[in-house]
């Protein structure tokens, strides 16, 4: 990844709105901070969540509570848990997220 040129600044994350975006069951909030071409975003997942789509964007994905499962297309079951990560890039394994108790996570695509 290529991080362009832009000054230095800090972010409250208190202070970025949350958006609501429906899964399949539960919901997501996520607050956004776009950066050039990098989306930076804190999310969280209600209990019972799961995604509403496959998706094939590549992501660099912190755990800072809670914990999710995500589910490759081709079965295989990744558990994450508070302070684990994951990273996948662009157009590799398809995978979606479930939290069966909820979750908070960082963000980075």
């Amino acid at each position: 990844m290529k991080i362009s040129s832009f000054p230095f600044q800090t972010l409250d994350w208190s202070s970025v709105p949350k958006e609501e975006h429906k899964g399949d069951t539960g919901m997501a909030y996520w607050q956004i901070q776009q950066v050039n071409d990098i989306r930076v975003r804190m999310v969280e997942y209600s209990p019972g969540y799961l995604a509403d789509h496959w998706c094939s964007k590549g992501h660099i994905i912190l755990c800072l509570e809670g914990e999710i499962e995500t589910e490759l297309k081709d079965g295989r079951i990744m558990k994450l848990t508070k302070d684990m990560c994951y990273f996948v890039g662009d157009d590799n394994e398809a995978h979606r997220t479930s939290a069966k108790n909820g979750c908070r996570l960082f963000i980075v695509d």
